[in-house]
């Protein structure tokens, strides 16, 4: 009723206004009252007061000022004071100044999670320049193709790292010891007097609109695109935003990738605010490690995509029980997971956030009461600094309920990307609500203001999508498909074949293998950007246009055929291949057959290691599923564990693992493996 009633006013303003002036464009009659534009533009973008035009380094050192001896950091068995960060970063900072960095000099960082990590983003920030970050789980060509595009004059990493990382023309500093720096932690004795701290500060050298990071993302062109973050667009999203506490008291997690913009959300907060962050210990993180950081360290405030959140909840919710606060995100939440998790935890503050790279972390946030009862989760309404505008084709704002491309703006909006000029010309316009020369940020998102002031995701305007929260160009891996010798044709899309399992598949022309395609991209394109399947076709289907026909792709075939079956042949392997099927959503596994062949990914992989520790007992490693990607090879894997020692109980089955807990499917189909493995 109020959408008819909101079409009915708008139908009458328009024939009112062409009764009016029968000479006027269509393009300029209004299809809302001054009132609803007025709502929509100013009161829905509330903009916090002016925020401390200062540098994140700047931030940080007067909160170690006030709190020189609270916890900082923390990495497993050590803990690193706001004084002790202070000093290291300082003295960093001065040998990477000695060496050029300033204000505009980007310097790469590869190094693995932990102390020496946080000392490097602030000693490069405190010389004045700005960071790149490089994840060193990326192949070495990814990482070479990033340095070069950045321009980096300088590459921070650490000795253990050297063998893995692309030749360098520029100075290296390591991180942990030895070649052109020493141990930057150690370059000042930890015993300091906190009062000479100043003596030992960097002059400030680089202002608010100094560039802060260069972060890079999947690229419609072919390759990835550096988007370019000044210091004035990372305080905006959390000081003020009202979402989440970060203050003294907050221990937050950082266990995202340190090239992905979640590091912006789980560091910085935490370390401008007098909070503690706990840095996960590995690369790859994983429900039963995050569990156990969790509660040994008080962990308070989590960032999980929505993926990770709906994965969590399925199979380890215990982990949220002394969690206050989780903010998720990343693509679409699941409202039933959302409904179980405060069910199970009424105490939890769950947040929904929304917000691309190009405009620093969240642009918008919406906490879920409790009672949820809506079929969709909003995005909420905009935080901080953030104003967020709903844009029809002529840049003209959308009424409400209609969908409009999502354009933000405020200091949040990033520079635009580096060296790409026309692109850059394309998706950072000028705002025509904002001060002069102030611009927005086109998203190619779509969404709608719901009458209650938040608003509701659509869609894309075009082809790109998120993958498990990250964010994938297919236009990108189809350039890297077409490169392999073979490959006529390439088309990739994602698939939901089965309810809320996206997944890449990879549709190629010519006389290649599957098995060496997939390999080709794994040397290119970090994991999440592998498609999970490939289909080799005659020809790529089009329409009557030309162009390609995507609803006439054909859904991949993972099952191998018969003749290529080989059955279990222990109750290992008859188990294991009983949760891959489960997991996988297949009606049967042979030995022979390897995980990622069949469309697994690294969270379903997590999803295999949370049931093989139900089922068997044993801590798997995730890292085992990527080594041991067939079946046989895993079976014999989780024997070994078995055999060590490793399992979780003194059984060869945990407790978990029992009929009544398993899912009824798996009950049914598989009860005789109790008795086959329980001595």
């Amino acid at each position: 009723a109020s959408t008819l009633e909101r079409l009915a006013e708008a139908y009458a303003l328009l024939l009112e206004a062409a009764a009016a002036d029968a000479s006027r464009r269509v393009l300029d009659i209004p299809l809302m009252t001054d009132a609803e534009r007025q709502r929509l533009l100013r009161e829905w973008n509330f903009t916090v007061a002016e925020l401390p035009r200062k540098c994140i380094h700047e931030l940080f050192a007067e909160q170690a000022a006030r709190t020189p001896e609270a916890v900082a950091l923390v990495f497993q068995d050590e803990s690193v004071t706001y004084a002790e960060l202070d000093r290291s970063s300082d003295a960093l900072s001065r040998r990477l100044a000695a060496l050029g960095v300033g204000p505009e000099v980007r310097a790469g960082i590869c190094v693995e999670r932990g102390v020496e990590m946080v000392v490097g983003l602030l000693g490069i920030l405190k010389a004045g320049g700005a960071y790149v970050p490089l994840d060193p789980q990326y192949p070495a060509e990814r990482l070479a193709y990033m340095l070069a595009d950045a321009g980096a004059t300088l590459l921070l990493t650490q000795e253990r790292l050297r063998d893995r990382l692309p030749a360098f023309g520029g100075d290296v500093v390591l991180l942990d010891g030895g070649g052109t720096g020493d141990d930057a932690r150690s370059a000042e004795p930890r015993g300091t007097d906190p009062s000479t701290r100043a003596s030992h500060s960097v002059p400030r050298t680089a202002s608010p609109e100094s560039l802060a990071y260069v972060i890079y993302t999947s690229g419609s062109t072919g390759l990835p695109k550096g988007t370019q973050v000044p210091h004035r667009a990372i305080p905006g999203f959390f000081r003020g935003a009202g979402y989440a506490r970060f203050g003294e008291g907050a221990v937050v997690l950082q266990h995202s990738s340190v090239s992905w913009d979640a590091l912006t959300l789980e560091l910085w907060p935490a370390l401008l605010s007098g909070g503690t962050c706990v840095l996960y210990p590995g690369q790859t993180s994983e429900p039963g490690l995050l569990g156990e950081q969790v509660r040994r360290h008080g962990v308070n405030t989590l960032w999980l995509t929505a993926a990770y959140f709906n994965l969590i909840v399925d199979t380890a919710p215990e982990i949220l029980e002394g969690v206050a606060r989780v903010m998720t995100g990343g693509e679409a939440v699941s409202v039933p997971h959302v409904r179980r998790a405060l069910e199970l935890y009424p105490q939890l503050r769950l947040v929904n956030g929304y917000g691309p790279s190009e405009t620093t972390v969240f642009a918008t946030c919406y906490p879920v009461p409790a009672g949820f009862g809506a079929p969709s989760i909003p995005v909420g309404r905009p935080v901080g600094d953030r104003r967020v505008y709903l844009l029809d084709r002529h840049f003209c704002a959308v009424p409400l309920g209609a969908a409009g491309e999502v354009c933000i703006g405020g200091p949040a909006v990033a520079r635009g990307y580096l060296g790409r000029p026309g692109l850059t010309a394309a998706r950072f316009v000028p705002d025509p609500f904002g001060e002069p020369g102030a611009r927005l940020y086109r998203s190619g998102d779509r969404a709608r203001w719901r009458a209650e002031g938040e608003l509701e995701f659509v869609g894309r305007v075009d082809f790109q999508v998120k993958i498990r929260g990250f964010r994938v160009e297919p236009g990108e891996v189809e350039a890297v498909l077409r490169a392999w010798p073979g490959v006529r044709e390439a088309a990739v899309v994602v698939r939901e074949d089965q309810p809320g399992d996206r997944r890449l598949v990879a549709y190629v022309v010519g006389g290649v293998e599957a098995d060496e395609v997939r390999e080709h991209l794994r040397g290119q394109l970090p994991e999440y950007m592998v498609p999970a399947a490939f289909v080799v076709l005659d020809a790529l289907p089009l329409t009557p246009n030309g162009k390609l026909d995507r609803k006439a792709l054909p859904a991949p075939e993972l099952a191998s055929p018969e003749e290529a079956y080989v059955a279990p042949r222990t109750p290992t392997e008859e188990v294991l291949a009983g949760i891959w099927a489960e997991v996988l959503r297949l009606e049967r596994v042979g030995v022979e057959e390897s995980f990622f062949d069949l469309g697994g990914h690294s969270l379903l992989a997590t999803r295999v290691a949370a049931r093989v520790h139900q089922v068997f007992g044993v801590d798997l490693p995730l890292r085992a599923v990527f080594e041991r990607p067939v079946l046989s090879g895993l079976a014999a894997e989780i024997e070994r564990l078995r055999g060590t020692g490793a399992a979780a109980g003194e059984g060869a089955i945990a407790p978990a693992a029992r009929e009544g807990d398993l899912p009824v499917t798996f009950a049914q189909e598989r009860l005789w493996f109790v008795d086959a493995l329980d001595p």
